[in-house]
């Protein structure tokens, strides 16, 4: 594995890559990196000649600084994971190489109702913030598929967006992959690693949660369904955010069932001060 941390250099190598027809495959994160990341790299490594993997830990989509200063940092160990996994390529970038100018200059993108609902709601400036990392890593690596984890599935649909406003779908090819989840079903996340025994113990309730919803949905009103949900959540001393449920396509919310729509219900609740989100597809 080579380990770049200056974009000249790897847009160098890249340019090398494609010269020789190489097919290009990109895996961005922050790190902290569980089999969920590792999924996504061997997906790649499945359908490209070249995988890259970028550990970037955003500073412009944290909209609570004290969330930024306790994220998770392995280092170490995800760069020896990487390196068992095959990738082929590590971005390790500085904050001045993404950001050079400072966080100051923001752009503003044009990402319409996606980021007024859920995380957006909660989550003021999060995707705008996503966008301008994002972006950057997609101008530097160009890759030809991009994979991405159904857990951050707004997020998800937020960068398709941004990729289309990039101008870029038609050289850019979304992979969306699979949730992996513990033994007991909690959503693989590096934010778990912030749960003591204690929060780790109540932290599948979001998971039964969901499971519960999916086994109990029928026709009709879905408000009251909603509401049970959050009530099972706060007798396990979690407290939600949301619990919705939406079309999968526009995540437009869906308050009466309809077998004929592709629904997805999605969940963010706090387990004590750390705050997880999950999902599932119910069609």
């Amino acid at each position: 594995m080579i380990i770049f941390k200056k974009a000249a250099d790897l847009q160098r190598y890249l340019d090398d890559c494609r010269q020789k027809s190489q097919k290009i495959g990109f895996v961005p994160t922050m790190g902290a990196l569980h089999d969920g990341h590792l999924s996504l790299l061997k997906n790649s490594n499945k359908e490209n000649e070249i995988t890259v993997c970028s550990i970037f830990v955003n500073p412009a989509q944290f909209n609570d600084p004290k969330d930024f200063e306790k994220y998770p940092s392995t280092l170490s160990q995800d760069i020896y994971k990487l390196e068992i996994n095959e990738c082929d390529v590590l971005f390790l970038p500085p904050v001045k190489e993404i950001y050079p100018e400072g966080m100051s200059t923001k752009s503003h993108y044009e990402l319409g109702y996606l980021e007024t609902i859920l995380e957006g709601e909660f989550r003021p400036g999060h995707f705008q913030g996503v966008c301008m990392a994002v972006e950057k890593l997609l101008l530097i690596v160009l890759p030809d598929r991009l994979y991405l984890g159904q857990k951050d599935y707004q997020q998800c649909m937020i960068i398709q967006k941004l990729v289309e406003l990039m101008g870029l779908e038609k050289t850019i090819e979304l992979r969306l992959c699979p949730i992996l989840r513990e033994n007991d079903g909690l959503a693989m996340s590096s934010r778990n690693m912030r749960l003591n025994s204690e929060q780790r113990a109540k932290a599948p309730a979001l998971y039964e949660t969901l499971i519960y919803l999916k086994q109990n949905i029928a026709k009709g009103s879905l408000s009251d369904l909603k509401k049970e949900a959050i009530s099972l959540l706060q007798a396990k001393g979690i407290r939600a955010d949301y619990v919705e449920f939406a079309d999968g396509k526009t995540l437009k919310p869906i308050n009466e069932w309809d077998a004929r729509k592709n629904i997805i219900v999605l969940v963010a609740a706090h387990v004590n001060d750390v705050r997880l989100i999950d999902n599932m597809l119910l069609s």
